[in-house]
């Protein structure tokens, strides 16, 4: 059994090599995510206002949002390649266009007994892009998408509606549900003799049911604070950006080389498991700090991992061009 990403982050952070957690860092993204939390900049609505999100009330939003984070893996180019590009978009919301192209084309992209059969030619003509570069590992989400649909419709009776409602509003039900079902989300490692776990696309598709829904209806989680932020390769370049992580001179020369890390590899392990346990402590330091806001309109207990998350990736997103010269780590997989 591995443990679940908040023990694993722990852990990682604790015996890790390579890459630190500076509690000055952690202080200072603290302080940003508040000001972020009272001018309204970060708030639970952002998922549903981006033009290439399913509405709430979409009745297919809810197997919308499965596929797409069925999908939601390994957008990265080599330095100075084409970018995979569709509608101008690039990366997740590249995805997202296409995901969107497709539905407005009459493609039934988001219902399983489709895409559980899907060819390869309808994959290509799916996914493709404004230029030249096809979509990453396309034989690994044809896969993906097959084996996802096959369990869909043999055990939750063709939709992924079924498997929110089994878990009855409970987070980490719904986790462990998508983990032991479907097997392209289960982002497990080996680290210093522990089997660890990331699982960073099962906790986003809980994390985009609950800010789809807005923390109602199907996205009522009574635990939602279960749910960690997403190990990506691009979130720690924000962490790196305040200071809240920081990586040894000799990794940071590596990564600065563009070498790619491998999956499951120490370095890219601790990378992960030290953002997730950087970001939990900010969220500690957020809420503590609120307690000298009683006017925002926010309980303290609205302030969880997922939204500090966005607030992440959406920054590094609006601050491209300045966060350029930090490295990303490069890893091709189908787990993030």
């Amino acid at each position: 059994m591995a443990l679940m990403p908040r023990e694993s982050a722990k852990l990682i952070a604790r015996l890790s090599k390579n890459v630190f957690i500076e509690e000055e860092g952690v202080k200072n993204l603290a302080c940003a995510i508040l000001e972020g939390l009272k001018n309204h900049k970060i708030n639970v609505n952002n998922f549903s206002q981006h033009e290439y999100h399913p509405s709430p009330d979409d009745p297919r939003a809810i197997d919308w949002i499965f596929i797409l984070d069925t999908l939601n893996y390994s957008f990265w180019s080599k330095k100075g390649s084409l970018k995979w590009t569709v509608n101008g978009q690039t990366g997740y919301f590249a995805l997202c266009a296409a995901i969107k192209r497709a539905i407005d084309e009459g493609k039934p992209i988001v219902d399983p007994e489709y895409y559980s059969r899907i060819t390869r030619c309808d994959a290509e003509h799916i996914f493709r892009s404004d230029n030249q570069t096809s979509i990453p590992l396309l034989d690994e989400r044809l896969k993906s998408m097959r084996d996802a649909g096959k369990i869909l419709l043999e055990r939750y009776q063709g939709t992924f509606v079924e498997c929110v409602k089994l878990c009855s509003g409970s987070a980490e039900q719904l986790l462990k549900l998508v983990v032991n079902e479907f097997e392209s989300y289960q982002d497990e490692a080996d680290y210093e003799g522990n089997r660890v776990s990331f699982y960073k696309r099962a906790q986003i598709l809980v994390g985009d049911i609950w800010a789809c829904f807005k923390g109602e209806g199907f996205g009522k989680f009574h635990d939602i604070d279960y749910i960690t932020m997403f190990a990506d390769y691009r979130v720690p370049q924000v962490l790196l950006h305040f200071g809240a992580i920081r990586y040894s001179n000799p990794f940071m020369s590596r990564l600065q080389c563009d070498v790619e890390l491998e999956n499951g590899g120490d370095d890219e392990i601790e990378i992960r498991g030290c953002s997730i346990e950087a970001v939990e402590r900010v969220r500690d330091e957020v809420r503590s700090l609120f307690e000298r806001y009683p006017n925002l309109e926010l309980k303290k207990s609205d302030i969880n991992s997922v939204l500090i998350d966005h607030f992440l990736w959406d920054y590094r997103r609006e601050h491209a061009a300045e966060l350029e010269h930090i490295p990303f780590h490069k890893t091709r997989c189908i787990y993030y």
